[in-house]
């Protein structure tokens, strides 16, 4: 990787003083032990309340247990998957016919792009699930929970793929222009290459709200890693217990997805991951 890689951090930031230094690791400290402090009054509270009784979490020793968490983990990363790959082609989609030469094409996608970012992905599922089956459209509870993930990321990955062409030096499109290179060869061969090792950081990490957005399959009873949870809570009435543990799964697997896309920004040499302020229609 390049020395002169300029990280997020680096812009937003200058390099701290030996003062600054100095502080920095006074607050870390300071932070650490109200951490600290805020973990011990949380477990006295499982204490004082019960819900440290081995009967809670006995339960986390049984390989059935698990096993049927892990079915529910494997449906959410299927949901998950297919909702990104479909959210990066119709993402991708979006974002050519908002820099499309064509106004109205423009103003369309435009529209479409806003409206998938402002609705929540909830509402869409619930339209998915309450208003489509009433014109005799039927589909599994997979693709209720799937396409409604897909299209509210979509919005957002429209504007990432954006951000990643405007990043891209206009010069380069000028010069091919002036040699004779079409629109759309210079969009294939030129822009979008590069544009797309600039987002490629930004485009993982929004995996993690790809993933986030499937713990509402209870609506469509879809059984991912939540559903199965709920009903082990119904089944054995561990419900502090059991949150406490998907809510564990569900930060290492976060953190996960978010150190594969610090890797993948340092190894493809990503300068800067930024959104550009949108161009007026």
């Amino acid at each position: 990787m390049s020395a002169n890689v300029t990280s997020m951090r680096d812009v937003l930031y200058e390099a701290p003083g030996p003062k600054m230094r100095r502080r920095i690791i006074i607050g870390t400290v300071i932070s650490l032990i109200v951490v600290l402090i805020g973990l011990a009054l949380i477990i006295r509270q499982f204490y004082v309340t019960g819900q440290l009784a081995p009967r809670y979490w006995e339960l986390f020793l049984k390989p059935t247990t698990w096993a049927f968490l892990g079915r529910g983990f494997l449906g959410t990363i299927q949901v998950a998957v297919t909702a990104g790959a479909i959210a990066l082609v119709l993402g991708m989609v979006l974002m050519l016919g908002r820099i499309s030469k064509i106004a109205p094409l423009r103003v369309v996608s435009r529209i479409i792009i806003d409206f998938f970012r402002g609705v929540p992905s909830l509402l869409l599922i619930y339209f998915f699930f309450l208003v489509i089956p009433k014109y005799g459209i039927r589909m599994p509870s997979f693709w209720m929970l799937t396409l409604p993930v897909a299209f509210a990321a979509s919005g957002v990955l429209a504007e990432v793929f954006r951000a990643g062409v405007n990043a891209v030096p206009k010069g380069q499109t000028e010069a091919a222009m002036s040699i004779g290179m079409t629109d759309g060869k210079i969009m294939s061969k030129i822009v979008l290459p590069q544009a797309l090792k600039i987002v490629i950081p930004s485009l993982v990490s929004q995996l993690v709200v790809v993933v986030k957005d499937t713990t509402v399959a209870y609506v469509v009873s879809y059984p991912d890693l939540m559903q199965n949870a709920r009903v082990l809570i119904t089944n054995y009435d561990v419900l502090v217990s059991m949150y406490f543990v998907i809510a564990i799964i569900y930060i290492l697997v976060n953190f996960g997805i978010n150190q594969l896309s610090i890797w993948m920004a340092r190894r493809s040499g990503t300068r800067i991951i930024t959104r550009n302020t949108e161009d007026p229609i």
